[in-house]
C-alpha cells in the first residue's frame, strides 16, 4: 500500500531486517516478509530512535508502552496465516506498526488502543502513508469489538493472565488467534485455534509484553 523514498541506508537496513531476523530464524511465509520489507518501520518510532528501528529489539514509544521485536512480530504474522479476505481484530495499535501489516496482509484491520493519544497519532501515520483499509478505537481491547464479530484472526500486543473469553468468543469458528499470557516475568505467546467452540493452544515460546490492563479474563 506504501512506497518509501528513504535514505538508501534505511531500505538497506530493513533488507537486513528480513534476510537476519526472519529468514535467518526460519519465518518462510513469504507474503509476511514481503510486507516487512514495504512497511517503513522507522517511520513508526521517534526521530531520535530511527537509527535503531530495525534492530533486533524492542522500542519505547511512550505511555510506557513498545513498539515489538521485529521476529516477535513477523513469528505472530506467519502463525495466523493470514489471507486476503480475512478481517482481523488487533488489541493493543500502539504505534501503528503490526496495524500497517495487517492491512497489507488483509481485507479489513479492526485496532483498539486504550491510550488516546497513541491511538490519534497512529491513525494519522497510517492515513499518512496511505492505508485505508483499517479503523481504530480508543476502548478496553479485552472486551473486544462484538458489533463488528467475529472475527477470522485475532491478535493480542498485550500480556493477560489467561486468554480473555470475550475475545475468544468472537473469534470465528476456525479463526486463529494470538496472545500473550502468563505473569510478566513469565509469558507465552499461545497460538489458539477455535475449533468446534473450544480452543486449541499451541506454545510459540516466552516472550515479553506489557501487561493488558483492565477487562475480564476467564
Amino acid at each position: 500500500m506504501t512506497t518509501d523514498s528513504l535514505p538508501e541506508n534505511f531500505l538497506v537496513q530493513r533488507a537486513a531486517m528480513v534476510q537476519d531476523q526472519l529468514r535467518a530464524r526460519a519465518l518462510r511465509d513469504e507474503r509476511v516478509l514481503a510486507a516487512m520489507l514495504r512497511v517503513p518501520r522507522h517511520e513508526f518510532v521517534a526521530q531520535s530512535l530511527r537509527r535503531h528501528a530495525y534492530e533486533d529489539h524492542p522500542l519505547p514509544i511512550g505511555d510506557n508502552q513498545t513498539i515489538s521485536q521485529p521476529y516477535i512480530v513477523g513469528l505472530t504474522l506467519e502463525a495466523l496465516a493470514l489471507r486476503p479476505a480475512d478481517i482481523v481484530l488487533e488489541v493493543g495499535t500502539g504505534s501503528g506498526y503490526q496495524t500497517a501489516l495487517l492491512a497489507e496482509l488483509t481485507r479489513q484491520v479492526y485496532s483498539i488502543e486504550r491510550h488516546a493519544d497513541l491511538a490519534r497519532e497512529a491513525e494519522a501515520r497510517l492515513a499518512r502513508l496511505g492505508y485505508s483499509n483499517m479503523s481504530i478505537l480508543i476502548a478496553d481491547g479485552s472486551l473486544g469489538l462484538p458489533e463488528h464479530a467475529p472475527f477470522d484472526a485475532i491478535v493480542v500486543s498485550a500480556a493477560a493472565l489467561s486468554i480473555p473469553s470475550a475475545l475468544f468468543e468472537q473469534l470465528r469458528e476456525g479463526g486463529r488467534m494470538i496472545i500473550p499470557v502468563g505473569e510478566p516475568h513469565a509469558q507465552e505467546l499461545q497460538l489458539v485455534r477455535k475449533q468446534n467452540g473450544h480452543p486449541y493452544i499451541v506454545s510459540l515460546g516466552g516472550c515479553a509484553f506489557v501487561p493488558l490492563v483492565s477487562g475480564e479474563t476467564a
